[in-house]
C-alpha cells in the first residue's frame, strides 16, 4: 500500500514538474488557478501582422527540406518564444490575465511551429 502511494505521488510530482518547466504549459496552468479559459483556437482575435506571419513560416515549413533556412526557421521560433514568455510574465506580475490569455495563445502557435520543424528534421 505504502508503494502504491508512493508511486502516485512521485507520478504527480513528476507531472507538475513538467507543467512548470516549459513557460506555455506553466502560463495556462496559471490562468486555470485564477479561473480564467484559456483562449481556443477559434478565438482568433490575434492581430493580421501576427497571422500572416504564422502564415509565412508554414508556407516555409512546406517548402522541400533546406538546412539553412530549417535552422533560420528554428532562429526565429526561439527568439519568437523568448519574447512571448517575458512578455507572458510582465502580463503576470501585473496581475493582467487577458494580455497573458492573448500571449500565451501566440505561444501556442510558436510552439506548433515547432514541433512541425522538429518533424521537419527528422530523416525520413
Amino acid at each position: 500500500k505504502e508503494q502504491y502511494y508512493s508511486e502516485q505521488h512521485s507520478s504527480l510530482i513528476n507531472k507538475a514538474y513538467q507543467t512548470l518547466l516549459n513557460p506555455l504549459s506553466r502560463g495556462l496552468y496559471l490562468l486555470e488557478l485564477n479561473g480564467v479559459e484559456p483562449a481556443q483556437e477559434t478565438d482568433c482575435d490575434a492581430d493580421s501582422v501576427f497571422l500572416t506571419e504564422i502564415m509565412e513560416i508554414n508556407e516555409k515549413l512546406a517548402e522541400p527540406k533546406n538546412e539553412d533556412m530549417l535552422e533560420e526557421i528554428e532562429t526565429l521560433i526561439k527568439v519568437k518564444q523568448e519574447e512571448l514568455t517575458k512578455e507572458v510574465t510582465a502580463a503576470f506580475e501585473r496581475d493582467d490575465l487577458q494580455e497573458a490569455k492573448k500571449l500565451l495563445a501566440k505561444m501556442k502557435y510558436f510552439a506548433n511551429l515547432e514541433d512541425k520543424l522538429k518533424n521537419k528534421k527528422i530523416p525520413s
